[in-house]
C-alpha cells in the first residue's frame, strides 16, 4: 500500500493506475494531484440523462457539468487520456431505488448493467484547494488530515422532472481577515463551484450543528475562523436517493475522479467580487461586486453634500448606505418609518421631509416582490392613509403598504409587535427603516432642530428599534439630516460636537447602519437607487440565489419603473402640499422641501442619482 506522502505532487494519471491497482491507504482525495481538476460522478440509466443534464444547467453552482458520456463509454477523453470510470474512483456508492446498499471499490462487475447507463463527471470543490493556499489561506481538512465536512441544508434546488433535492454545501473554515482573498480566489472557478454561497451561521442554511456533517469529517474552526460554505456536488448523490432510480452509482464523497485538467481555464462570473458583514448576530457577510460597491459609494457620496451647512458632513460615514441595502437585500419583510411633527403649532404637524423618502423605499422593496409594512403614530394613520392612496394613483407604489400604529402597553409590546407571540425566533420583520423619523434623545424626549420638546406628539417608535438590537436576524437602518433622527444615535457624539443644539436634541438610538444626507428624502432615493444597482448585480444575484437556479434578468427591468423619478416626485410633493404636509426648515406650503425649492435643487438630485 502506498501512503499519503507525495502525492499531491503526482500526477493525475499516476494517481488514477494506482487507485486502479487499489494500492492507497487513503479515505479521500482532498490535496490530491494539486492543480487539477477533480470530479464528482454520478452513474444512472440513459432513460435519465437528459433530465439529470437539465437538472445540472438549472442547478450549475452544486453541479457544473464538466463532461457527459455516451451509453456504456467508461472512458471521458476530453477530461483524462486513459481513465476507466469503472475502476479509478477510490471508492463507489451504490443505490438501488433510492437506498444506498453498498460501498464498492470497483464497477467492473456491473460491467453489463453500465452498457446502458450514462457517466456525468461535475465539478468539485477540492479543485479549488490549490488556488487557496496560493493566496495564504489555511486548508483546515488538509492540515488536519481527514475529509473536508459536507451538510444537507434546508435550500431546495430548483427542480427538473423526477430530479429535486435540498443543496448539499461544503464548509471551510477560513480566518475572517482572509475572507476576500478565499472568494476572490474562487469566484471564477466555475467548474470547482465559483465563490461561496453563504459566510457566517449555518443556521441561515438549516445547518444545526457544524460538530456532525451529513458527509465527511467534521473540521475544526481555529479562533477567529469564520465557517465559510460552497455549494457542493455530492447535491447530486441526494438528486439520485430522491429520484429512486432502481439503479445508480455515484463517487463516495470526498473520493473523486482525477481528470487531467489543469484550473488554468478560468471562466469569469462578472467582477471582482468584496465581501462586507451586515450581521453579527447571527453573523452574516454577503458579496457584492466592486462595480456595483462604488456605484453605491457613489450615490452615498452625492447624497452627503451639506445645502443647509448644518455641519452634516461630520456626521457622514463612508459604506453605510451599501451596509443597509446589502442587508435589506436579503431580507424578506421590512418595516419602514417616518414622521417628524416638527411643526407642533400647525395641523397636521408633519413635515414634507421623510414620506417621500419612506415611499421611494417601499416602490423598491415592492418591484423587488419582499413584504413591506409601515408604522405611524396614531395620530397621524388618516394623513398617511391618504399619503399611501396619492402613491398609489400616481404610480409609485404598485398597491398599498399595510399601515401599523404601535404603543407601549407594557415591557414586552416591543417584542410582541415584532415577532410572532413575542418569539424572537420568528420576527415579522428581517429590517427596519427610520427616515426622518424623530429619535428619542438622553433624557427621554423628542426635540426639532430648534430644541423644542415635541414627545406629546411622538409614539415611542424607537421601542421597536431597542427591541431589534435583542433579536437575532434583525437589521436596522435610520437616515437622517440633523442628528435628531431615530437611528442616529450611531453617531451621536458627533452630533453632540457639531451640530447647533446637538447636546440636547441628539438621538440616543442607534441604527446598524446609519445613512446621512443632505435632505433625509435624498437618503431615501439613493437607498431605492442603490437596491437597483444590487439587483443588477450578478455576483449578488449569484449569492443571494444559493448558485441555483437561473440568472434573474429580467427583474432588472421589473424594477427600474419602481425608481423615483423627478415627475413622479414632483406630482408627490403637489399632494402633499394640499393635504397640508409643510417644509421642515421654513413651515411653508410651497414646492419646496427643507427650505429648499423642488426644482433645480431636489429635481436634480434625482436626476443625479439616475
Amino acid at each position: 500500500m502506498l501512503l499519503t506522502g507525495g502525492l499531491k505532487s503526482l500526477l493525475p494519471q499516476v494517481l488514477r493506475r494506482i487507485i486502479r491497482c487499489n494500492r492507497l491507504s487513503i479515505s479521500n482525495t482532498s490535496g490530491m494531484a494539486e492543480g487539477y481538476k477533480q470530479a464528482n460522478v454520478v452513474i444512472l440509466h440513459k432513460s435519465l440523462a437528459d433530465d439529470f443534464e437539465k437538472f445540472c444547467h438549472a442547478n450549475d453552482g452544486p453541479l457544473p457539468l464538466l463532461y457527459r458520456s455516451q451509453p456504456g463509454d467508461w472512458k471521458c477523453p476530453s477530461l483524462s487520456s486513459d481513465s476507466d470510470i469503472r475502476t479509478d474512483c477510490l471508492q463507489y456508492r451504490k443505490y438501488e431505488h433510492g437506498v444506498c446498499t453498498g460501498s464498492l471499490k470497483s464497477l467492473k462487475e456491473y460491467s453489463e448493467q453500465l452498457k446502458d447507463m450514462v457517466t456525468f463527471y461535475l465539478g468539485c470543490s477540492f479543485s479549488f484547494e490549490k488556488a487557496l493556499q496560493k493566496a495564504g489561506i489555511p486548508i483546515r481538512n488538509v492540515e488536519q488530515k481527514c475529509n473536508v465536512s459536507m451538510y444537507k441544508t434546508s435550500v431546495p434546488c430548483y427542480s427538473i422532472s423526477m430530479f429535486h433535492c435540498n443543496l448539499v454545501v461544503t464548509m471551510r473554515p477560513i480566518p475572517e481577515s482572509k475572507l476576500g482573498a478565499a472568494v476572490l480566489a474562487t469566484s471564477e472557478l466555475k467548474e470547482a463551484h465559483g465563490a461561496p454561497i453563504h459566510i457566517g451561521d449555518p443556521g441561515l442554511l438549516g445547518i444545526q450543528d457544524l460538530s456532525k456533517p451529513d458527509y465527511g469529517d467534521p473540521v475544526h474552526l481555529h479562533p477567529g475562523d469564520i465557517p465559510v460554505f460552497w455549494a457542493c456536488g455530492v447535491t447530486g448523490v441526494e438528486a439520485i436517493i430522491n429520484c429512486r432510480a432502481p439503479l445508480a452509482f455515484t463517487h463516495s464523497p470526498g473520493c473523486m475522479f482525477l481528470t487531467d485538467l489543469k484550473n488554468d481555464n478560468v471562466r469569469s462570473l462578472g467582477g471582482v467580487p468584496q465581501v462586507h458583514c451586515i450581521s453579527r448576530d447571527p453573523l452574516h457577510f454577503s458579496i457584492v461586486s466592486a462595480e456595483a460597491a462604488q456605484k453605491i459609494n457613489t450615490l452615498e457620496t452625492l447624497i452627503g453634500i451639506d445645502p443647509g451647512e448644518r455641519g452634516i458632513r461630520h456626521l457622514w460615514r463612508q459604506g453605510e448606505l451599501l451596509g443597509a441595502c446589502l442587508a435589506m437585500s436579503h431580507a424578506s419583510s421590512v418595516l419602514v418609518t417616518t414622521g417628524f411633527p416638527t411643526h407642533f403649532a400647525h395641523e397636521p404637524p408633519e413635515e414634507n421631509d421623510g414620506p417621500p423618502g419612506a415611499l421611494a423605499i417601499a416602490a423598491m422593496l415592492q418591484a423587488l416582490e419582499k413584504q413591506v409594512a409601515m408604522v405611524t403614530d396614531q395620530r397621524a394613520m388618516e394623513l398617511n392613509k391618504k399619503i399611501i392612496q396619492e402613491a398609489v394613483q400616481l404610480g409609485i407604489l404598485k398597491k398599498p403598504i399595510p399601515l401599523l400604529t404601535y404603543q407601549r402597553e407594557n415591557a414586552d409590546s416591543a417584542l410582541m409587535f415584532l415577532c410572532e407571540n413575542g418569539n424572537p425566533g420568528r420576527p415579522r420583520f428581517d429590517h427596519l427603516v427610520a427616515i426622518e423619523r424623530a429619535g428619542m434623545a438622553a433624557d427621554g424626549n423628542y426635540y426639532n432642530a430648534r430644541k423644542v420638546n415635541i414627545k406629546h406628539l411622538v409614539d415611542p417608535i424607537d421601542e421597536l428599534f431597542l427591541a431589534a438590537q435583542t433579536i437575532p436576524g434583525v437589521t436596522t437602518t435610520g437616515i437622517g439630516d440633523g442628528g435628531n433622527e431615530l437611528g442616529m444615535g450611531k453617531v451621536k457624539d458627533a452630533v453632540k460636537k457639531h451640530i447647533k443644539n446637538g447636546d440636547v436634541i441628539a438621538c440616543d438610538v442607534e441604527a446598524d447602519f446609519t445613512i446621512v444626507a443632505g435632505v433625509s428624502n435624498w437618503g431615501g432615493y439613493a437607498l431605492a437607487c442603490a437596491l437597483y444597482a444590487l439587483r443588477s448585480c450578478g455576483t449578488h444575484d449569484r449569492y443571494l440565489r444559493r448558485a441555483l437556479g437561473f440568472p434573474r434578468p429580467a427583474s432588472r427591468a421589473r424594477c427600474r419603473p419602481a425608481l423615483p423619478s423627478p415627475a413622479k416626485e414632483e406630482e408627490l410633493l403637489k399632494a402633499l402640499v394640499q393635504l397640508g404636509v409643510r417644509s421642515g426648515k421654513t413651515a411653508s406650503l410651497e414646492m419646496e422641501v427643507d427650505g429648499l425649492p423642488f426644482y433645480n435643487t431636489h429635481s436634480l438630485m434625482i436626476e443625479k442619482l439616475l
